[in-house]
C-alpha cells in the first residue's frame, strides 16, 4: 500500500478549503483517509496552514510520500527540514549496528 500525504477538498463552491490527510494513493481525492493531520485555507499563504507537526513527521518517517503541494507547504512551515534531520539521525543510529553485523 502506497501512503500519501495530500490535500482533500472541503467547503462550498468558490470557497476552497482543504483538509491535510494521510491516505492510500489509490483512493479518491476526497474519499476515505487514514488520518487527518491538519487543514488549509487556500485564500491564505502556506505558512498559515495548521498542521500537526508530530503526526506529519511520524508519517513521513513511516514512508508516506507528500504530494508536490504538500512538500512545498511542509517546507514553508519548516516541518520538512525537521523530518530530514530526524531521518538523518535515525539512519546514523542504525549505521554502527550494521557495521558490527558485517564483521
Amino acid at each position: 500500500m502506497s501512503v500519501k500525504i495530500r490535500l482533500a477538498r472541503i467547503g462550498r463552491n468558490m470557497t476552497s478549503d482543504y483538509r491535510i490527510v494521510v491516505t492510500d494513493s489509490r483512493r479518491a481525492r476526497d474519499g476515505h483517509c487514514i488520518e487527518q493531520i491538519g487543514h488549509y485555507d487556500s485564500n491564505k499563504p502556506f505558512t498559515d496552514a495548521v498542521i500537526d507537526e508530530a503526526k506529519a513527521i511520524d508519517w513521513l518517517l513511516k514512508g508516506a510520500t507528500p504530494s508536490d503541494t504538500m512538500r512545498a507547504m511542509l517546507a514553508a512551515k519548516g516541518i520538512y527540514g525537521k523530518y530530514l534531520e530526524n531521518k538523518k539521525a535515525a539512519s546514523s543510529k542504525k549505521a554502527p549496528a550494521a557495521k558490527k553485523a558485517a564483521k
